[in-house]
């Protein structure tokens, strides 16, 4: 037997895996079909680093084991490639951002077939081509037809060193993430998409997918649909009023301040009558240095001015109450502004003790006077004139009802999504397919002319202005109108990254195809994807905008399912060995790389699968690695001990039946660390027994192929094995071969367990039953009763209806 080397061994059969096509898509669509997906990774500087591998080698894995059962497997590979890290790169030193994505590109692709991936590279797609960007642009055009692309002034999150917009988790302490300098806020006039017109369906829809729950639940928080009722708190000795949404109008009475958002366009129209303008302008300035995440989050100290000159009145009470201006309210959230009722609520009760304002209690369950609120989504009304005494839920219908009939307030579902801001005033990126015409106005660019390509420039550095570097390329941007052939103006703005990965996983079903995203034939067979795996941290934008782009696909008839993706899984990150997340500053990021060179692909492969609950972060280590290293050669010495036979050893029967069994169900649950185990169990019980059969060594084979799949093949070859390993079938175990003599039995009586005997595969139902009679706890509940039926089911359940 010749020494294990997995470096000739993984080199040799990826070049056979090349060579031979085996994982390219079949055409054949009598197969049942089975679209594997993963999320398209933004192919960075650094490489992959060992956290990549996790989720790529998991549905690898499912997908290896699809194929052993027939299906026509669709795993495919692709690049999220447009962003502003690879800009930044570009700039700094001094290259174009394309020949910054194509290394990029090239080095993923080197490790990512280094590791074995069974990927359909005949299907590998690219965001940065023209050929993929014609068709995200055309998607916008028929978006902004649909009136659901439309241009707003909204304020962003601008820094004057980079000269760019931010998104808010861009922005770290009031800080660009990038250059540490003070980032301000700048009103722009923004390309928005419409993703509101959808909340309801993106919410209810989720009720026809195989999500696992935190994914769902993630997503029906950040829609944040609720019920309630805008209730009009009129300015005193104006006509003007301020609307509120609230989904507790029973707390009405307990409102006894208002907060406005610093940007309230009140504050402009009462300038001249405000007491303390000054002061309010140096709370606007200081507010306007924020993002939007941080002027909401809940652990802050709070901050606020008093707005002297004007007061609302409290509609139930008739009170005037002040109003404030505070930075944890937004005019981008509901109507800008809120009623405080600092007695119930955690956030107004620390605005409240902090600036010394009233607190009333009107929710009975606590004591207002400790430095505590009382929660209140149930309790008795107190201090409540209209609706003393009653319980929350009736409060609140007499309430909304009594605000109708007085015309102070409406029924409302509310939403925390708001629509997205779509447009970036950067290079690299897909060009925005509109011109501006001073007579037609905004008109798409017509639909033989896509794609509109990035012009070459020499400098793609932002602007003074803070409009994007395509601005100064005065040749691009003149044009004609398409609608009247008057002069014109190409829009400068890009799309953000968001937009190729909404929508990616449809061209891989049709990567070549000239004439549409894909053809009906293809969608039809496809769609939608059967399983798709992504971390947590994509599981709100990235999820809910592709999402949002299929649905209205769907609307405008070019997908056949409401919903892209059937099953939605996730992983756990991979940190550190100090149990830090891997970064280049933390110094603790690992190339996947040195593991292959060091001890092979199949044993990286391996360790990611086998070092804890695939859903939950865990640490590395590199002893993991190197106990998966001697497994595997020990994996490799059973060719040692292989004799001929056909049928399984009959020491080891019942033991491989188990594990087919095992494996089968933990590799579609993502348990592969105890499908692991159970294959490690079963190599010690071949070498306790000391020899296998052929038939013993081929399932064994097989059964480890989808984890570690170059040895598996090499050691296929080395026996003599018919073929090749990846065409064969995946085995199927007995369900009389796995059954334990004597197993642990529930017994029910009226259908609730009531006690736990032992009995034997070959007893029948007569010697149960006396077996269940003996049992203290079952006794117990058929004492004095009369039997009247009984269900059983040998090894499942035996219930005992009683009278």
């Amino acid at each position: 037997m010749r020494e294990y080397r997995p470096k000739e061994i993984e080199k040799k059969w990826q070049d056979i895996w090349d060579e031979k096509r085996v994982f390219e898509t079949s055409k054949d669509k009598l197969k049942p079909k089975f679209y594997a997906l993963i999320e398209f990774p933004y192919p960075s500087g650094q490489g992959l680093h060992v956290g990549h591998p996790r989720p790529y080698t998991a549905l690898d894995i499912v997908s290896r084991k699809r194929r052993f059962e027939g299906y026509n497997v669709l795993f495919p590979m692709g690049w999220d490639a447009f962003g502003l890290p690879t800009e930044n790169f570009a700039i700094q030193h001094k290259i174009h951002p394309k020949e910054v994505t194509e290394k990029n590109v090239a080095m993923f692709k080197r490790q990512l077939k280094s590791i074995g991936f069974s990927f359909d590279w005949s299907r590998e797609i690219n965001t940065t081509d023209t050929s993929y960007y014609k068709w995200t642009q055309w998607i916008f055009i028929k978006m902004f037809e649909k009136g659901l692309a439309y241009k707003h002034e909204m304020p962003i999150n601008w820094c004057p060193s980079c000269k760019v917009g931010l998104a808010n988790e861009e922005v770290v302490a009031g800080g660009c993430e990038r250059c540490g300098g003070e980032v301000v806020r700048k009103t722009k006039n923004q390309w928005m998409l419409k993703i509101t017109e959808y909340a309801d369906r993106l919410i209810d829809d989720l009720d026809t997918v195989d999500y696992i729950d935190r994914v769902k639940t993630q997503q029906i928080n950040w829609i944040g649909r609720s019920q309630g009722v805008e209730v009009d708190f009129k300015i005193s000795g104006k006509e003007d009023v301020l609307k509120v949404f609230t989904t507790r109008p029973d707390t009405l009475y307990g409102a006894t301040y208002m907060v406005i958002a610093a940007e309230h366009p009140l504050i402009e129209k009462y300038k001249d009558e405000l007491e303390n303008i000054d002061e309010i302008r140096k709370y606007q300035e200081y507010a306007s240095k924020k993002s939007d995440f941080e002027r909401t989050e809940l652990s802050k100290e709070k901050t606020g001015v008093e707005i002297k000159g004007i007061k609302a009145i409290n509609p139930v009470t008739k009170k005037k109450i002040p109003i404030w201006i505070s930075d944890y309210v937004l005019m981008s959230y509901g109507t800008g502004a809120i009623m405080a009722v600092p007695a119930h609520d955690s956030r107004d009760w620390e605005f409240a003790k902090k600036f010394n304002l009233p607190i009333v209690e009107v929710v009975k369950g606590g004591d207002v006077d400790k430095e505590a609120y009382t929660d209140t989504d149930s309790g008795i009304l107190v201090n409540s004139e209209l609706i003393n005494g009653l319980e929350v839920k009736e409060a609140i219908e007499k309430i909304t009802n009594w605000l109708e009939e007085e015309g102070l307030g409406v029924r409302k579902t509310n939403y925390k999504l708001r629509d997205w801001v779509f447009s970036r005033q950067r290079y690299w990126g897909e060009p925005i397919p509109l011109v501006y015409c001073d007579e037609c106005g905004w008109v798409p660019v017509p639909e033989e002319e896509l794609p509109v390509m990035l012009p070459e420039v020499e400098n793609y550095e932002p602007t003074d202005t803070g409009e994007s570097p395509l601005a100064n390329m005065t040749d691009w941007v003149n044009t004609k109108c398409p609608k009247c052939g008057k002069d014109a103006k190409r829009e400068t703005d890009t799309m953000p990254q968001w937009a190729g990965s909404s929508w990616y996983f449809l061209r891989y079903i049709d990567p070549d195809n000239k004439n549409e995203i894909a053809s009906k034939e293809e969608v039809g067979y496809w769609m939608p994807v059967d399983w798709y795996n992504g971390g947590m941290e994509h599981t709100t934008l990235h999820l809910l905008y592709s999402r949002f782009w299929h649905k209205f696909l769907y609307d405008i008839g070019v997908v056949n399912t409401k919903e892209p993706y059937s099953k939605r899984t996730s992983h756990g990150m991979i940190l550190g060995e100090n149990n830090e997340k891997m970064s280049k500053s933390r110094g603790n990021v690992i190339n996947p790389d040195d593991i292959v060179n060091e001890y092979g692909a199949d044993t990286l492969r391996t360790y990611e699968m086998f070092i804890g609950d695939f859903e939950k972060s865990v640490p590395w280590s590199e002893n993991g690695v190197k106990g998966c290293r001697r497994f595997l050669e020990r994996v490799w010495r059973l060719q040692d001990i292989v004799v001929d036979g056909d049928e399984y050893s009959k020491d080891l029967e019942t033991s491989i039946h188990k594990t087919i069994k095992k494996v089968s169900e933990d590799y579609e649950t993502l348990k592969f660390n105890t499908a692991i185990a159970a294959l490690m169990a079963l190599l010690n019980e071949f070498n306790d027994i000391g020899k296998v059969t052929k038939a013993d060594m081929k399932t064994y084979l097989i059964l480890l192929n989808p984890v570690a799949p170059h040895i598996t093949e090499e050691l296929w070859e080395i026996l003599g094995f018919d073929g090749m390993l990846h065409q064969s079938k995946w085995p199927q175990y007995d369900e009389e071969k796995i059954q334990d003599e004597i197993f642990e039995m529930p017994v029910q009586v009226n259908g609730k367990v009531r006690g736990v005997i032992n009995v034997n595969i070959e007893d029948t139902q007569d010697v149960v039953r006396e077996k269940a009679k003996e049992n203290e706890g079952v006794m117990k509940y058929l004492e004095g009763k009369q039997i009247v039926k009984e269900i059983f089911v040998m090894g499942k359940i035996y219930n005992i209806v009683v009278k």
